[in-house]
């Protein structure tokens, strides 16, 4: 009976592959045959498909959110780059118009014209200058290693700007006209008057006005407005003859014998870059 059964099963198997060519051989021919896939392999591919194309949208979005991250990235980096040369580029602007400005100072400085023939000159630029005392002194960059000495006079192109007050090895400290202080050392200038010159002293600035004030008047005489005011060379030490400014205006003082004279700097104090150091040739 056991091996009925056995027997059967051998037989069921061999009768099952034989189906199974059959149905390969004839799938075979039928796929030659025919232009399109049976009903079964066409359901088949469509489901094999479909779960291709569910896998492939969330890859494919993964796949373009990173490459819109990696171009973020990179545009941001671009931008970063760009925007510093473009700093760069406004920082060397900047630094350019400055040389520019300080180069036509200095050839203005170099094309002083009525400088006395028996005083040297000392071309300097300024280095420091602070805001509390910025019409009372500043500092230039040459000092007794360039021949500065005390008390020399310190001009710019359109005129007198002040003298040396106190001078370093590399560097020097310039009392400006306009300093109002007590310690302050003052300028002897004169005046054509419409009979004689009339000397004085600069012993103020009126801020307001922008005027120096000459006082210590020597003697009375009527004054133009808009006549030229220069140092007299009295003492010795202020070269003659260096432009200082003109005639704004005059006033007689309380005792009615002397006279103020208002006096339009010709140098502006407010701009001051590059000087020249006069003094006396050794």
């Amino acid at each position: 009976m056991h091996k009925f059964f056995s027997s059967r099963k051998l037989v069921i198997i061999v009768v099952c592959l034989i189906i199974g060519l059959g149905l390969i051989s004839g799938s075979v021919a039928v796929r030659k045959n025919r232009a399109t896939p049976p009903l079964i392999q066409q359901v088949g591919n469509d489901v094999v498909g479909f779960g291709d194309r569910i896998v492939s949208i969330p890859a494919n979005g993964v796949g373009s959110l990173f490459g819109a991250t990696g171009n973020l990235l990179n545009t941001y980096q671009e931008n970063n780059h760009l925007k510093g040369q473009v700093e760069q580029l406004a920082q060397t602007q900047v630094k350019n118009q400055a040389l520019e400005n300080e180069n036509t100072k200095l050839r203005q400085q170099l094309d002083i014209k009525g400088t006395p023939t028996d005083y040297k000159s000392i071309n300097a630029s300024v280095i420091t200058r602070t805001p509390s005392s910025w019409l009372n002194q500043l500092i230039i960059n040459k000092g007794s290693a360039s021949g500065v000495q005390k008390n020399m006079s310190v001009i710019v192109n359109s005129g007198l700007v002040g003298r040396v007050a106190e001078v370093n090895k590399t560097n020097s400290k310039v009392e400006l006209i306009t300093d109002k202080g007590d310690n302050a050392s003052r300028f002897s200038v004169q005046v054509q008057g419409q009979k004689k010159v009339v000397n004085g002293l600069i012993d103020g600035y009126n801020r307001d006005t922008n005027e120096l004030v000459m006082g210590s008047v020597t003697n009375q005489d009527k004054i133009k407005t808009g006549t030229k005011v220069m140092t007299n060379g009295l003492g010795g030490v202020t070269p003659k003859g260096l432009f200082v400014g003109k005639v704004a205006g005059t006033k007689q003082n309380s005792d009615g014998i002397s006279e103020k004279v208002n006096i339009k700097p010709a140098a502006n104090m407010d701009d001051i870059e590059a000087v020249t150091v006069i003094g006396k040739k050794d």
